[in-house]
C-alpha cells in the first residue's frame, strides 16, 4: 500500500518506538575480547598504532580478563609475545609460556570466562611467517606438526577453544585428530576459515611483533576478490571438524558472512580487525566522527551480517554501555 497511507516514518519518531522495531540488538554476550600476552610483571605496554589497547604480562592479562568477564562478555582470546624467538616459533608449545600461564590464570581466577587461544607461528617465529620456511615460502606440512604441539600444550593449559590462524591447508584434521587422541576431544576448535590477505592488519604486526621479515603471506592467506574460494575454505574446515567458522577482516566482507552463515548454518564468528579498529579510534580521537555511534554501527553491521560471535577490540567497552 502506497504513500500517504503507508507511512514508514510513523515508527520512527520517538526513541520508544525506535526501540520496539529495532531488528538487530547488539548484546555483551555477542562479543570475544582479544589481548596481547607478553613477559615480565606489571607490564602494560600501550600500542602505537591502537590507541587504548596494550601488550600486557600475565598479572594485567588477568586483571583485564576480570573486567571483561563483569562486563557480560562471555570469552577472550589470547595471543603470545615470547621473550625468545626462532625459525620454528619453538616457544608456541612451551607449557610455560606466556599464553599458556595466562590460560591456567585466568581459568583459575575467572572460571566463568571463556578462553581462547590463537594457534599460529607468526607471532613466535624470527621471520615472522606463519609456519616452518623452507626454499623461501612456508611448508604447508611441516607446520603442521608445529601447530599440532602448539595446540595440545595450549588444551594442556586450560583453553577452552584453540582457534588455528594461520591457514595452512589441512590444519584443523590435525589439529583434532591430535586432541582426540591426547583426551581433549572436549577441546573446541574455531577455525580462521576465510582469512584473507588484507591491508587491515598493519597495527596488529606491531600488537603482536609479527610482521614478516620478507615476502608477504598471500601464498597462504585468502585472495581478496574471492568469495566462492572461501565458501570452499569453510566446507574443508567443517569437513575437517572446525566447531566454529570465521570469516576476517570483518567490515571489506560483509558479503560473505552472509553467505557462510546463510549456506552452512552453523556458528560463524567474524573478526573487527586492528585497522577497523585503528580506523574508528584515529576518527574518534581527532573529533572527525562520533566514535561511540560509529563503533555501535559497524558491530551491528556485522551481526546483521550473520556473525555469531565478533572478536573486536572495543568488546569490554561496548559490552559496558549496553549493559
Amino acid at each position: 500500500m502506497a504513500f500517504p497511507i503507508n507511512r514508514p516514518r510513523r515508527l520512527r519518531r520517538t526513541d520508544a518506538l525506535r526501540r520496539m522495531i529495532r531488528e538487530t540488538r547488539l548484546a555483551p554476550e555477542d562479543f570475544i575480547q582479544p589481548y596481547f600476552v607478553c613477559p615480565g610483571r606489571d607490564v602494560k605496554k600501550p600500542i602505537g598504532a591502537m590507541p587504548g589497547v596494550a601488550q600486557m604480562s600475565v598479572d594485567n592479562v588477568v586483571r583485564a580478563a576480570r573486567e571483561t568477564y563483569a562486563a557480560g562478555v562471555p570469552a577472550v582470546i589470547l595471543f603470545g609475545i615470547p621473550a625468545r624467538k626462532d625459525a620454528l616459533g619453538s616457544e608456541a608449545w612451551n607449557d610455560r609460556g606466556e599464553v599458556q600461564r595466562a590460560v591456567g590464570e585466568i581459568k583459575e581466577q575467572v572460571p566463568g570466562l571463556a578462553v581462547i587461544t590463537d594457534v599460529c607461528m607468526c607471532e613466535y617465529t624470527d621471520h615472522g611467517h606463519c609456519g616452518a620456511v623452507s626454499g623461501g615460502d612456508v611448508d604447508n606440512d611441516a607446520t603442521l606438526d608445529l601447530l599440532v604441539r602448539e595446540a595440545l600444550s595450549h588444551a594442556r593449559a586450560g583453553a577452552d577453544i584453540v582457534a588455528p590462524s594461520d591457514m595452512m591447508d589441512g590444519r584443523v584434521g590435525a589439529i583434532r585428530a591430535a586432541l582426540d587422541e591426547a583426551g581433549f576431544s572436549a577441546t573446541a576448535i574455531m577455525a580462521y576459515s576465510a582469512k584473507f590477505a588484507s591491508a587491515f592488519y598493519g597495527p596488529f604486526r606491531e600488537a603482536a611483533e609479527s610482521a614478516p621479515q620478507f615476502g608477504d603471506r598471500r601464498s597462504y592467506q585468502m585472495d581478496p576478490p574471492n568469495g566462492d574460494e572461501a565458501m570452499r575454505e569453510v566446507a574443508l574446515d567443517l569437513d575437517e571438524g572446525a566447531d566454529i567458522v570465521m570469516v576476517k577482516p570483518a567490515l571489506p566482507y560483509l558479503d560473505l558472512i552472509y553467505r557462510v552463515k546463510h549456506e552452512f548454518n552453523v556458528p560463524v564468528a567474524a573478526y573487527n580487525v586492528s585497522g577497523e579498529y585503528a580506523m574508528i579510534r584515529a576518527a574518534g580521537i581527532n573529533g572527525w566522527i562520533d566514535e561511540d555511534r560509529a563503533t555501535l554501527e559497524v558491530l551491528t553491521s556485522i551481526k546483521r551480517a550473520g556473525a555469531d560471535m565478533i572478536l573486536t577490540y572495543f568488546a569490554t567497552d561496548v559490552a559496558r554501555r549496553l549493559k
